[in-house]
């Protein structure tokens, strides 16, 4: 069987030649202007010809490498009813991000943002023995979250295409071997597409498990932020952790005080007064980085066993005044639940919160010596050193407490990572200081432990004849992400500049001019071409100027060019060069196609 060509005399493909208006990154502008993708509607998009080509090379190459372990496909609907979902809690911990629908008879529905529920109930219904394991299976599909504001073409977006894998094993160790099977995989999928990557630790989130590392692709354009330490480890910046902070010596601090300290609501007005009204001994500034800030943040729990309805918590967080609060890495630690800023109704039943003086003598440990009942989680960011003396709110209207010591004036209930993690913080394997670069996530892999064998009873009978719940782990890759990333690494001026292991085409073979001979000489590349089954496409349209041609040729990114123009045949030859220009040669018209195997030969041992 040989390849056909797609001749662009029919291909159903329109460049542009203006970006659209609101393509916001380079893979969304060239995707859309070089007719790989057509926008339908806010984050949502409709796969071309040439797009499908692309998409399709990218799915072949993570079939087999996710084959290539055991692993089997299957494939679910993207329909699916809520009760599973229900049973594990995600209806309500996904919040608004899943997209809700009711059937004519009124049972609720949702188009799946993923499908563990649905993975671990299949198993469930057809496996009941250690025997059966362990199983990997996989699906690759289009899944569907309700993005607030899609952007960045088919890097966030409302529609997408997605590998997700699960694994099922008898024990932990059989789950450490396959999330190790899967995670290699990864890493010989995303060489072989031409992607860069950095593998992150992250945490699990609403997917909830353990162990969990992410493949970020390091690009500008992410909306990840990872932390590189000098070692080579890099983390998600909401996974990282504080090495722990020494203890300082307090002995020679005086006794805690209440001090007037007037107007004082903010960090600045209060680093202001203290050094107006209340200098230092040493003659010292009093700054920022002396002043401890207790922060009210709600907790949105959702429905668990023990509540029906998702269900409110306010906290309290005590972090350096010199530190900015960073509310993902708070919420990553009370995850599956969502944090967020408290309202005047949270607070109305706490009226020993003072605000702008809010201290920890009403918080947490030490609230009940001040008489208050239920008192408010209290929680310490980890940059807080025990034996560490501040500056902090005495629960009065412009009061201040001054020399207060964490672990002799005041406990918590829980050390906690709160703050913005800055350039030069130590990293946490100890090598040094910590770098940041921004990254797009392209994979990510799980251990999920027991929580859906558990939520759904999935349980099989190990070796001894016990009833045992399965361990199972979590393993997806964006394949639209991935594509646009692509895309973002290999484009220039001109336009994309596609990987051979994914291009549409592998070589792109255009007849230029009005003179017949050309047309002629690129028609006979194209067959000899074809009959070795070379992927081509053929410019063979009339009346098109050279220069359309040549921009499309570039706009398209093919990796290889074959032109055969007026110039060349006369000479008895056929321009072959890369997409980008270099590597131009002109060889007779008859070697051509021999030069073209010899061509893409060497790019697939150089790729």
């Amino acid at each position: 069987m040989t390849a056909k060509a797609l001749h662009m005399s029919t291909l159903f493909l329109r460049t542009l030649r203006e970006d659209p208006a609101d393509a916001d990154v380079d893979s969304a502008r060239l995707l859309q202007r070089a007719g790989y993708i057509r926008k339908t509607a806010p984050g949502i998009f409709t796969w071309l010809p040439l797009g499908l080509r692309v998409l399709n090379k990218v799915e072949a190459i993570i079939r087999e490498e996710i084959n290539s372990f055991g692993a089997q496909e299957v494939h679910f609907p993207a329909l699916l009813p809520k009760d599973p979902y229900e049973r594990t809690h995600r209806w309500e911990e996904y919040g608004d991000n899943i997209f809700r629908l009711k059937d004519r008879h009124g049972a609720d529905y949702l188009l799946a943002p993923t499908h563990e529920e649905m993975f671990t109930l299949l198993v469930k219904d057809m496996y009941s023995s250690y025997k059966d394991l362990p199983l990997t299976l996989y699906q690759i599909q289009t899944k569907y979250r309700d993005e607030f504001r899609p952007r960045a073409g088919l890097v966030r977006g409302r529609g997408f295409v997605m590998k997700d894998a699960y694994s099922f094993t008898v024990d932990a160790d059989g789950l450490k071997a396959a999330y190790q099977d899967e995670r290699d995989a990864y890493e010989r999928i995303f060489k072989r597409l031409g992607v860069q990557y950095v593998i992150v630790h992250a945490v699990s989130g609403p997917m909830g498990g353990s162990e969990s590392e992410e493949f970020l692709a390091p690009l500008a354009i992410g909306e990840d932020t990872f932390a590189l330490a000098p070692s080579g480890k890099a983390w998600n910046v909401e996974a990282l952790t504080t090495p722990v902070v020494p203890d300082e010596d307090f002995s020679a601090v005086p006794d805690m005080v209440q001090l007037h300290t007037p107007d004082s609501t903010t960090i600045e007005s209060l680093v202001d007064q203290a050094n107006a009204l209340h200098p230092k001994a040493d003659g010292t500034a009093w700054t920022a980085a002396d002043t401890l800030k207790n922060l009210i943040v709600t907790v949105r729990h959702p429905a668990d066993d023990e509540h029906d309805e998702p269900w409110r918590e306010l906290v309290a967080i005590a972090l350096p005044g010199d530190r900015q609060v960073d509310m993902k890495r708070i919420e990553a630690q009370f995850a599956p639940a969502e944090v967020e800023e408290s309202t005047a109704e949270d607070l109305a039943g706490h009226p020993e919160l003072v605000k702008g003086y809010i201290g920890p003598k009403v918080l947490g440990p030490q609230a009940e010596e001040a008489g208050i009942k239920n008192p408010i989680r209290y929680f310490v960011d980890a940059h807080v050193a025990r034996g560490s003396a501040w500056i902090t709110g005495a629960d009065v209207e412009g009061e201040h407490l001054f020399n207060a010591v964490y672990t002799r004036d005041f406990g918590c209930s829980q050390r906690i990572e709160a703050v913005e993690v800055r350039h030069g913080d130590m990293s946490p394997d100890g090598s040094g200081p910590l770098s940041f670069e921004r990254g797009v996530e392209i994979g990510q892999v799980f251990q999920l432990g027991l929580k859906y064998s558990n939520a759904l009873d999935l349980k099989v009978l190990d070796q001894n004849g016990k009833t045992v719940p399965v361990w199972m782990g979590s393993y997806g890759i964006g394949v639209s992400r991935v594509l646009a990333c692509i895309a973002e690494f290999h484009h220039d001026e001109h336009g994309l500049d596609w990987p051979l292991a994914v291009a549409p085409a592998q070589v792109h073979v255009m007849a230029t001019g009005k003179d017949s001979q050309a047309f002629e000489a690129a028609a006979k590349l194209v067959d000899a071409l074809e009959r070795q089954n070379v992927e081509v496409i053929y410019d063979d349209r009339l009346k098109v100027s050279p220069g359309v041609k040549f921009k499309d040729a570039e706009l398209i990114g093919v990796p290889l060019i074959a032109v055969a123009g007026r110039d060349t045949v006369n000479n008895g030859t056929i321009e072959i060069r890369r997409r980008d220009g270099s590597h131009s040669q002109a060889v007779p018209v008859d070697d051509a196609a021999d030069e073209v195997l010899k061509r893409l030969a060497a790019m697939r041992e150089a790729e």
